[in-house]
């Protein structure tokens, strides 16, 4: 095989907490992540001329070592004395800078590619290994489907899925710095955490509506009264027939979860109308 190609799914938080600041700087965090079908996509081809050749769509994005997939390709390629080359094409579909792991997952879908496209045999653990060296997210978009993620999101672990539903991406035209949120997080007696373990309840019952009831991020803390068109596209998602609505990540992506798909596809239009130039997608879950 001399070429292959890979869809790279999106993920958004169900449910974020964060558990204390480590002495090292890292914060612990026990967190539940799915994936959706929101994809980019990632082809690949062997060439006899060495070393990595990275191609995107977007103008913007790096294409050297400053993007994950080249690095997550050249490390393969070094560990395992890959002769050749490899052009990479990224087709990026997943906003970026979303807090949905868009550029995490690209790392982890080469890593999948690479692993098919040359024969290496690594199993998916094997690979979460190597990826975490990258990235803590690394490892969960290896693994995909609903999990939940501790300690600085490398341990992870599988949960029962999250049950059928409609998710609304709503993505505002705003930049918001993951640095920013941890420094002015502040965990005390006062600070609200999510109950991860009722979730995780509630979806062992398959049971939508209890689920929603418990979904939480608390690093909406910092990231709404920064930006409070985040609070304001949650609004409106609730208001038009969301079961929960919730920040995805550090932000600014918001998501609403849905039970019928008329719903989704109203408040999604609804959400255009609003003034931040969001990007929106109605989307289901990827198992």
């Amino acid at each position: 095989m001399d070429s292959t190609w890979i869809n790279a799914p999106a993920k958004i938080n169900i449910g974020l907490d964060v558990l204390r600041r480590r002495e090292d700087g890292y914060h612990e965090v026990k967190m539940i992540m799915q994936s959706i079908r929101l994809f980019d996509r990632l082809t690949l081809e062997k060439t006899d001329k060495p070393g990595i050749h990275l191609t995107t769509n977007l103008s913007f994005l790096p294409v050297n070592e400053d993007n994950l997939v080249y690095r997550s390709a050249k490390m393969l390629m070094e560990e395992f004395h890959i002769s050749g080359g490899l052009n990479i094409h990224l087709d990026k579909r997943i906003p970026v800078a979303a807090g949905m792991a868009g550029g995490s997952t690209d790392a982890a879908s080469c890593m999948l590619a690479i692993n098919e496209l040359y024969d290496l045999g690594l199993g998916k653990r094997n690979l979460m290994k190597r990826g975490v060296k990258l990235g803590a997210d690394i490892p969960y978009c290896v693994l995909k489907g609903t999990a939940l993620s501790e300690g600085i999101g490398e341990k992870l672990s599988t949960i029962p899925a999250m049950p059928d539903c409609h998710i609304l991406i709503a993505k505002p035209g705003i930049h918001v710095s993951t640095k920013f949120v941890y420094e002015n997080l502040v965990l005390d007696e006062n600070t609200v955490h999510p109950d991860i373990d009722r979730m995780i309840a509630a979806m062992k019952k398959r049971d939508l509506g209890e689920l929603c009831e418990h979904i939480g991020n608390v690093l909406e803390t910092v990231t709404i009264p920064a930006h409070p068109q985040i609070a304001a596209i949650k609004e409106c998602m609730m208001e038009h027939g969301a079961l929960g609505s919730l920040m995805s990540g550090s932000g600014p992506t918001v998501f609403g979860i849905f039970d019928d798909p008329e719903k989704a596809a109203f408040a999604k239009e609804k959400c255009r109308e609003l003034p931040y130039k969001c990007f929106v997608f109605v989307t289901d879950l990827y198992r």
